[in-house]
């Protein structure tokens, strides 16, 4: 689990080490264990590392083959590197390190692009074949690991983070307005665009390579596409009760020590007891809410004592941190500068959650996946689950996705200056383009599809940004591919069938898990910020969104600002969503956009303060 870095010159001039030194600098957090540089000519590569196997100077990247003619700079883990190094060392490869990375430098050179086929595991890579003077890029199936790109006439960078390709070019950000006009609809970007102008995140599943003569070929070469087969529930329950342990136990590889979130739900629950069975006193980590002031319908979202019955019936080594509404406050400016791309919900208390498990492991297990492949979200499949076509679906399921604003609400929301670019896409179409080409499905698969193709993705970005802020690796057991093909082979109707979702998954469980976790409703892991955004956190929240620098931006109608705070503060309407996505976009603009200050500085004040 690294933090990669690259560019390819066209033109033909040659790549220089101060810009890569730039790139990688940028994102040291991703790899403050060792670190390297590869040029060739028109061709750089930069490598952070964050040694988690094998942990000797043999894993320093980036990596290459024998005849240095294959070269890699890698982020992630090879869950089954073990089975494929031993399958290329029959064929004749020789292997200078016991890195899982390694097998991607001579699996590459064995079968070429049809190595991604092979892997089970969570990446994002740069190959560089030398002979064919060819850049190779690619992301795992889901996105669980970023791969930002900026495409100059002259030139391709790329990188794990976005901010790394601001340093390579030097140059300042620029707010890509159609992005944010989609953010500011889904809390979500689902095109390639992000809010940096010009730098875009490679999809999920797809490959891109480019030529040093400019020639750019892409595909897709995974997609979750649902094939349903059987309905035997009693066998599905217990193979997938026998697959997930597998899973769990196949991603505890590691040289250093691992650990696992653990919520009050199911899944984290899950991963827990059957990692304890290989990991005796595994350390699990929860976070909890100051609830003193919270609304009653706020008050399940402190998770703390059932998260403490699966630590006891375990026996793990358990850590607990307990937020408080001046906990944002403290945090916001240096979580915005990690996350940069602002997706999905609220997030610093993932962010405090992943800083307890960096003071005790270098890898945590994530219960991300488990709703989105399972169906853990009854309330929404309940909006399609009677319609027969596709407009019906588009119609109730595109209103429920417009998370922060919707089609009436956006155009007042914006200034007329920055209306006519925002107004250049169209949300709806945007929706409807990332099922188009799927066959008729029932309205259940199809919303399954659409949430593991956006909203797990966003998860998945989150979840990286703020584990490797900490410099730790973040592992995702319900991703396991095994388990992912599995779960697509089973009816969506019966996946989320009775009021509590994950229906065969808790049938799964209860082999391992005691009733009060399998019997829960879904609870998401949020902050009571509904009242914290009328009470403790209401001055601050007006401090910053109604300061003048934040008014004067031209973008947003200060009308707006101001009436959505004021419906919040009477409790007419519950913005606590839209409040937070423009607290956080008021500072992005002012670290990327205005640069007004620099977040070594509140690193090292959270850090005192901790």
């Amino acid at each position: 689990m690294c933090g990669i870095a690259g560019a390819l010159h066209l033109d033909g001039s040659f790549v220089q080490r101060e810009a890569l030194d730039r790139a990688g600098s940028s994102i040291a957090h991703r790899g403050p264990d060792d670190q390297g540089i590869h040029l060739d000519g028109p061709l750089g590569l930069a490598h952070r590392r964050l040694a988690i196997i094998d942990l000797s100077p043999a894993g320093r990247g980036p990596m290459s083959n024998e005849d240095k003619t294959v070269w890699l700079t890698y982020n992630g883990e090879i869950y089954n590197f073990r089975d494929l190094r031993r399958l290329l060392a029959a064929r004749g490869h020789v292997f200078a390190s016991h890195c899982d990375g390694e097998v991607l430098v001579h699996g590459y050179e064995e079968w070429g692009l049809g190595l991604l086929e092979r892997l089970n595991g969570i990446f994002a890579f740069a190959i560089w074949d030398a002979r064919e003077r060819r850049l190779f890029l690619t992301r795992d199936r889901f996105g669980a690991k970023p791969l930002y790109y900026r495409e100059h006439p002259d030139r391709l960078v790329f990188a794990s983070e976005a901010k790394a390709i601001l340093a390579y070019d030097d140059e300042p950000a620029r707010l890509s307005l159609p992005a944010l006009g989609e953010y500011l609809t889904f809390q979500n970007i689902y095109t390639e665009q992000t809010l940096f102008d010009g730098i875009r995140l490679l999809e999920p599943g797809t490959w891109l390579q480019l030529g040093a003569d400019g020639f750019r070929t892409r595909a897709r070469w995974f997609d979750p596409m649902p094939s349903p087969g059987t309905t035997d529930e009693r066998g599905i329950a217990e193979e997938l009760g026998a697959i997930l342990q597998r899973a769990v136990h196949r991603q505890l590889v590691a040289d250093v020590p691992v650990g696992a979130y653990l919520s009050g739900g199911m899944d984290s629950a899950s991963l827990v007891t059957l990692a304890a069975r290989r990991i005796p006193h595994i350390h699990t980590f929860t976070a909890g809410f100051d609830m003193f002031d919270a609304d009653p319908l706020e008050l399940a979202a402190d998770e703390r004592e059932d998260a403490e019955i699966v630590a006891r019936e375990v026996g793990t080594e358990h850590y607990e941190v307990v937020l408080h509404a001046g906990d944002m406050r403290r945090v916001l400016p240096q979580l915005v500068w990690h996350l940069e791309d602002l997706r999905a919900g609220t997030c610093y208390q993932n962010f405090y959650a992943a800083r307890l498990a960096s003071r005790f492991v270098k890898v945590v297990l994530a219960g991300t996946g488990g709703d989105e492949l399972f169906a853990g979200y009854p309330w929404r499949y309940s909006l399609v689950m009677d319609v027969r076509d596709r407009a019906s679906f588009a119609d109730a399921y595109y209103h429920y996705w417009c998370r922060l604003l919707d089609d009436n609400a956006r155009r007042g929301a914006f200034t007329d200056d920055a209306w006519g670019e925002v107004a250049s896409t169209n949300p709806k179409h945007r929706f409807e383009e990332i099922y188009a080409h799927l066959p008729d499905l029932p309205a259940v698969d199809l919303a399954l599809y659409f949430e593991q193709r956006t909203f797990l993705h966003a998860l998945l970005v989150v979840e990286d940004k703020l584990s490797m802020a900490h410099s730790m690796e973040a592992r995702v057991p319900f991703l396991d591919h095994e388990l992912v093909d599995f779960s697509l082979r089973i009816p969506g109707a019966l996946k989320c069938s009775g009021p509590e979702g994950k229906r065969l998954l808790r049938q799964a469980a209860r082999g391992f898990l005691p009733d009060v976790l399998t019997d829960k409703r879904k609870q998401g892991f949020s902050p009571p910020d509904r009242s914290w955004y009328q009470g403790r956190n209401l001055e601050y929240v007006r401090e910053i969104l109604l300061d003048r620098m934040t008014l004067s931006r031209g973008i947003l109608e200060p009308g707006f600002i101001e009436s959505t705070i004021n419906a919040h503060a009477d409790g007419s309407s519950d913005h606590r969503l839209l409040i937070w996505s423009l607290l956080c976009l008021e500072w992005w603009q002012r670290l990327f956009i205005d640069g007004a200050m620099t977040v070594p500085a509140q690193r090292s004040q959270l850090e005192a303060e901790a």
